[in-house]
């Protein structure tokens, strides 16, 4: 005889979670109480400056996209498209790459 399994799957929107229960809203204000000298550390392993030499800033920042119209000379737009698929993160890349260059230039 087989042993058969369901698989339930549970979804949330993350914009419009449940609301918490008693219990868990009292240990939400005791843990936003508690000071951090009486946090205890003790299961989490020390880091040194070794370990993030290979960290990569912003791996995981995913920007909100906005969908716009923008005006693009031709003779640009050509040039984007040339590069094949993928143009408008290009663009957006680009675009990135100058807006950090600014911001540093400002600072």
């Amino acid at each position: 005889m087989s042993k058969q399994t369901k698989t339930i799957k549970y979804s949330i929107d993350a914009g419009n979670p449940p609301e918490l229960t008693a219990d868990q809203q009292a240990e939400l204000d005791a843990l936003a109480a508690m000071p951090d000298e009486e946090i205890d550390y003790s299961d989490i392993p020390k880091t040194t400056d070794d370990d993030w030499k290979v960290a990569e800033v912003g791996k995981f920042y995913k920007p909100i996209k906005k969908q716009v119209t923008v005006r693009i000379d031709a003779d640009v737009l050509a040039w984007l498209k040339s590069g094949g698929s993928g143009y408008q993160t290009r663009l957006n890349r680009e675009l990135r790459e100058a807006m950090k260059r600014a911001l540093e230039s400002a600072a």
